[in-house]
């Protein structure tokens, strides 16, 4: 008999390439989406397709019921459009994790994969960053995605339903670039990059270019989540990244194009360097898609 999941956000970049591979691996997959940044087109027509806004709809408990996992990745994403409407991302970052917690025990699911971030760590004090880095948000979005994974967490033990919180680093691949979604000027700059490639425009590299990033392939992303949802582990916080940063300089040089320098993002870290051996060892999860085999993707897409 096949593992039922439901799969919050599940229209997005990184929700529909985890639909995409639980479909794959044999899940019947329902999707929660209020499709407010999310595109329909991104899920597959096997799964079940729910407009559903997590922070206010009701409705939670019959969308859960019969679920054995569920995938928490429905936010409000981006750092720099928090700071615009911090009110807003609050609601559905941490408002809709907690909903989402509370309808997990009242549907006897049996494990909870939430979506963390790696700009909880602020700026951190060691390179590569282990799970323990204090937490030191620069952003609303930053600090509501660490509300929300300890939300799940410190609640997830209460109320006996296992949880193991993922904290993203720099997400990139297909589908990173909506057309529909309002917060594209703040997609993966892999993805824009590509887009500005392939537009014959000039890359943007914000400040000086040599702020580095940890550049983690979605369907490596995807797998850390199916990683997490087959896990006996019944609770841990884990970094999914590649554990190689690369300067956006020498990201736009990948490119092979023209590139211009534009004023510089404030908010966010100086560098991202995902420690991976935690997740490495204990899910027996490693990267598979190297920053060159995921730029190649990317282009051969556009």
């Amino acid at each position: 008999m096949s593992r039922r999941a439901v799969v919050t956000g599940g229209a997005g970049f990184i929700g529909s390439h985890v639909v995409d591979l639980l479909l794959a691996d044999g899940w019947r997959v329902a999707v929660l989406d209020d499709l407010s940044t999310g595109n329909e087109a991104n899920v597959d027509a096997s799964a079940d397709l729910i407009q559903f806004d997590v922070s206010t709809s009701d409705g939670w408990l019959s969308a859960l019921r019969g679920a054995d996992t569920v995938f928490h990745l429905a936010a409000l994403p981006r750092i720099q459009p928090s700071f615009d409407d911090p009110v807003g991302h609050e609601l559905v970052n941490v408002v809709g994790a907690i909903r989402c917690v509370e309808a997990c025990r009242d549907a006897g699911v049996r494990r909870l994969v939430v979506a963390g971030s790696s700009s909880s760590y602020g700026v951190p004090r060691r390179l590569p960053t282990p799970e323990d880095e204090p937490i030191d948000p620069l952003s609303p979005y930053a600090l509501q995605k660490y509300a929300a994974e300890r939300n799940c967490l410190v609640l997830g033990e209460r109320y006996g339903v296992p949880t193991i919180a993922l904290r993203f680093f720099n997400v990139y691949g297909p589908r990173s670039f909506s057309e529909r979604n309002p917060l594209n000027a703040y997609s993966s700059v892999v993805g824009i990059f590509a887009r500005q490639k392939a537009a014959g425009t000039a890359l943007t590299v914000t400040g000086d270019g040599l702020q580095k990033r940890d550049f983690v392939y979605v369907t490596d992303v995807a797998r850390a989540n199916l990683a997490a949802a087959i896990s006996e582990r019944p609770f841990g916080v884990y970094n999914v990244g590649a554990g190689e940063p690369i300067s956006i300089l020498e990201l736009a040089k990948l490119f092979d194009h023209p590139y211009v320098f534009v004023e510089e993002r404030q908010g966010e870290s100086r560098t991202t360097w995902a420690d991976i051996s935690r997740i490495r060892a204990e899910l027996g999860w490693s990267p598979e898609v190297s920053l060159v085999e995921g730029i190649e993707y990317g282009e051969a897409e556009l």
